[in-house]
């Protein structure tokens, strides 16, 4: 599908830093804080699709079984309380296909995650954005409220938990899609360390990308071009922004040290 909205291809270091942090001045505060989420994907024209989707099929009718079975094979003390919310972030953590999609407050991690992967570093990569702020204005006023009560732009696992006790429940909220941000509880380091949050759209087939067609000053998407990306890549190596820190762990580390130690190709 043909995105309607605004895309701006950078053409080196500087620029890239420029298009990253050109929204991140808040008037109102008089600070740099950007209301904007990030996703670095690997190559540029990555459909914005969610695990669950990729799945193909009547998929739509699953989320319900997989979130189930998952709630009843793993062990009850993995989650801090028993909620729709708390389990569908878990389940997201772990690998399990859901509607929700990954996302960072951090350009720097986007940048990370969009150069990463030295077998795409042939292709254009990109980095997408999302004006959470603006994209809630369109909430259902139930929503909208939640937020405005809590003082808060973003809405965290509890705060849904009180107002929607499942998935059906958002969906009858409105017979119109939109989508909302949320953070996940703080599970471990790899969600800390990657300053993570989630997107979700109110229909499990709804698509963030159609949605933001219909919406397209509330996105952009900004192209990294193949040529690029070695540069960005040590520079981020150097800044600390790695798997070493990002995926903790083992196969973190692994990760980071395979990379360290590879030759960049002749041109």
């Amino acid at each position: 599908m043909q995105l309607t909205m605004e895309t701006v291809r950078v053409n080196s270091w500087n620029h890239l830093q420029e298009e990253l942090f050109r929204k991140a001045w808040s008037p109102s505060l008089r600070r740099y804080r950007s209301s904007e989420a990030y996703r670095g994907i690997t190559n540029w024209d990555y459909a914005l699709d969610t695990s669950i989707s990729r799945l193909g099929g009547n998929y739509h009718k699953l989320e319900r079984h997989l979130l189930r079975n998952f709630r009843k094979y793993a062990h009850r003390d993995v989650v801090e309380k028993d909620s729709t919310w708390h389990w569908l972030t878990l389940a997201q953590h772990h690998g399990l296909p859901t509607r929700l999609l990954d996302w960072t407050y951090s350009p720097f991690v986007a940048m990370h995650f969009a150069t990463m992967d030295l077998e795409k570093f042939h292709l254009d990569g990109g980095i997408c954005t999302v004006d959470f702020v603006r994209a809630h204005q369109l909430l259902p006023s139930s929503l909208k409220v939640l937020l405005e009560k809590e003082g808060a732009n973003i809405f965290s696992v509890d705060m849904l938990a009180k107002a929607i006790s499942s998935l059906d429940d958002i969906e009858l909220l409105s017979d119109g899609d939109f989508t909302l941000f949320m953070e996940p509880p703080s599970i471990d380091d790899r969600i800390v360390n990657q300053f993570a949050l989630f997107s979700l759209m109110s229909k499990v087939n709804g698509r963030l990308e159609s949605f933001l067609s219909q919406h397209p000053t509330l996105g952009r998407k900004i192209i990294i071009p193949a040529e690029l990306k070695w540069e960005i890549r040590d520079k981020l190596d150097q800044a600390n922004i790695t798997e070493r820190v990002l995926l903790p762990g083992l196969d973190g580390l692994s990760s980071w040290l395979k990379r360290q130690y590879t030759s960049r190709p002749h041109a």
